[in-house]
Order: C-alpha cells, then sequence, then structure tokens
C-alpha cells in the first residue's frame, strides 16, 4: 500500500500496523510539487518505510515525479513534508510581504524578482512560484490564484506540524497559520496560498489578532 496522502505520521503508523497484519506492506510517501509539479512529473516523493518495501515502491514512484527519497521508517516520510511545508508556508509569506513591501515603493515587481533571484532571498517561492501577478506565467498567481496548492490546504498542513511539534517551539508557524486563516477569510479558502501576497498589498489586510 502506498499512501500519498499528507497526514499526521502516528495515524500512518497505525495504518502500516494495521495493514501488516493483514499482510501487506505500507508506505508513507506524501509529495511535494503540487499541480505544477504533477503535470510535469517532477514530484519530490518523501518516503517512510521499510528498505524492502521502500525497493518495492520506488519504481512506481520514479513514473511520477523525480528520483523519491527513503527518509526512514513509516511515518518519517510525512514528518519531512510537515517540515518542508511549514518551511514552504514561512517562505511564501515571506516573499509575498517583501514583494509587497517594494511594489508599495513603486519598483517594478519583476525588477524585484530579477534582484531576489540572483541575491540571498533567492527562494522556490520566488523564483519558481512567484506570488505576483504577472511576473510568471503558468503559475497561479497568473490565474487569479486559481488551482495550485489551496490556502485551506497550507493551513492544515500547518495545523498538522503544529501538533507534531511536542518538543520544540513553533511561534512563526504559529503566527503564519493565523495569517493564513486571515487570507482565507478575506479571499477564500479555496485560492492559492499564494494569494497572501494579494492579501497583504491590499486594503483589507490588517493587523493578525492573537488566536483566542
Amino acid at each position: 500500500i502506498v499512501d500519498c496522502s499528507t497526514i499526521d505520521p502516528p495515524t500512518a503508523r497505525a495504518l502500516a500496523a494495521n495493514a501488516e497484519a493483514g499482510g501487506c506492506a505500507y508506505v508513507d510517501a506524501p509529495v511535494s510539487g503540487g499541480a505544477v509539479g504533477a503535470e510535469a512529473a517532477t514530484l519530490a516523493f518523501m518516503v517512510g518505510a521499510t528498505d524492502d518495501a521502500f525497493a518495492r515502491a520506488a519504481p512506481l514512484l520514479k513514473h511520477m515525479g523525480k528520483t523519491p527519497i527513503h527518509c526512514g521508517p513509516v511515518g518519517a516520510g510525512l514528518a519531512v513534508k510537515l517540515a518542508n511545508n511549514l518551511s514552504l508556508a514561512l517562505q511564501m509569506l515571506g516573499t509575498a510581504e517583501a514583494f509587497a513591501l517594494g511594489v508599495s515603493q513603486g519598483v517594478d515587481p519583476k525588477v524585484l524578482k530579477a534582484v531576489f533571484d540572483t541575491s540571498s532571498a533567492r527562494c522556490w517561492s520566488c523564483d519558481a512560484y512567484n506570488p505576483v501577478p504577472g511576473v510568471m506565467d503558468g503559475v497561479p498567481a497568473s490565474r487569479d490564484y486559481a488551482g495550485g496548492f489551496a490556502t485551506a490546504l497550507m493551513m492544515k498542513d500547518l495545523k498538522l506540524a503544529l501538533a507534531a511539534a511536542d518538543d520544540v517551539s513553533t511561534p512563526s508557524a504559529e503566527h503564519a497559520l493565523r495569517v493564513y486563516g486571515a487570507v482565507a477569510d478575506a479571499l477564500g479558502p479555496d485560492k492559492d496560498f499564494g494569494a497572501a501576497y494579494a492579501y497583504l498589498s491590499s486594503a483589507k489586510a490588517g493587523p493578525v489578532e492573537e488566536a483566542a
């Protein structure tokens, strides 16, 4: 059984135990790359499995994306996915906020992108998935944030990451969840999470209140 869902690691381990009791190997293989990666067959698979199960699943996963990475036993793929998406959530907010600042000062967003892509601000959210309309073709920002990775899904993954963070402090993730909640309320939960730029650069944005 190859499960590409993004769920919490304990649930994956429980499913693996049930599968093993029924004579099946279980592999957690969450993906990264979104709709763009799926269309281009460049998805990244983070795999949690035994060595034998990974060896059996890897050829199948290679048909859908790049070389899968064996992250460890069952649950490890999901742990890596949650860490990845926590980083991505913060990265997108930083990119969106920086572009909103630059544009508000009269700078062409394409100039900002050119500088960021060759400087210390370079990141995937800027050079491959830019959230500013008119800067890149073929990304959600070029089609009013339709498609892509929904804000609601990013919020779901942040909640899973926060639930898993028993032994570490996650103040940035907690704040990011509140910001994405404001984006969803203002623009709709189905908009791509890059809509954070549209929210932050508009009059709809305001102070994000602490969660009750």
